[in-house]
């Protein structure tokens, strides 16, 4: 941590074809082994998939999606008088939206199915509906949160 001063936020960058931050932070987040083209393949056909599934804009389901998964509040593990607390917090929308887009490729990487990018879609539609298990993870997230209501005071 450094001594000097507070490192200024970087802003996402938007992708070559959509020009959005939301598609660059999710790519960002499927990459694995510096392997980015790929992860911008899988990406945009999940997108197409989408597009030809709903026939709605498939980056507004992107972003509904991500806005049903974000949570308002997380349990961080507080250690208080040598016994460890799950203590509720609220959470900035940056930090959430962060979380929002691991769960959902988190759940769709366990999905069953042929690929990456049939599971991501699928899971991506599943979210914009309100069910899915990224959807689940949230609700266990904040059901967590609002068991854990009495040890709100160990912020």
């Amino acid at each position: 941590m450094s001594r000097r001063s507070t490192a200024e936020k970087k802003t996402a960058k938007s992708d070559p074809i959509y020009h959005n931050r939301l598609v660059n932070m999710v790519v960002n987040r499927i990459l694995k082994n510096g392997k980015k083209s790929l992860a911008y393949r899988i990406l945009y056909r999940a997108i197409k998939k989408i597009q030809q599934k709903t026939d709605k804009n498939p980056l507004s389901v992107l972003r509904q999606a991500t806005r049903r998964v974000t949570p308002n509040v997380t349990v961080k593990a507080r250690r208080v008088g040598g016994s460890t607390y799950r203590v509720p917090t609220e959470i900035r929308s940056t930090k959430g939206k962060v979380l929002a887009i691991r769960w959902l490729l988190g759940a769709s990487r366990k999905r069953p199915g042929r690929n990456m990018n049939f599971k991501l879609s699928h899971e991506l539609m599943d979210a914009a509906r309100g069910n899915g298990n990224a959807i689940r993870k949230k609700e266990e997230t904040h059901r967590m949160a609002e068991a854990n209501r009495a040890f709100a005071h160990f912020r």
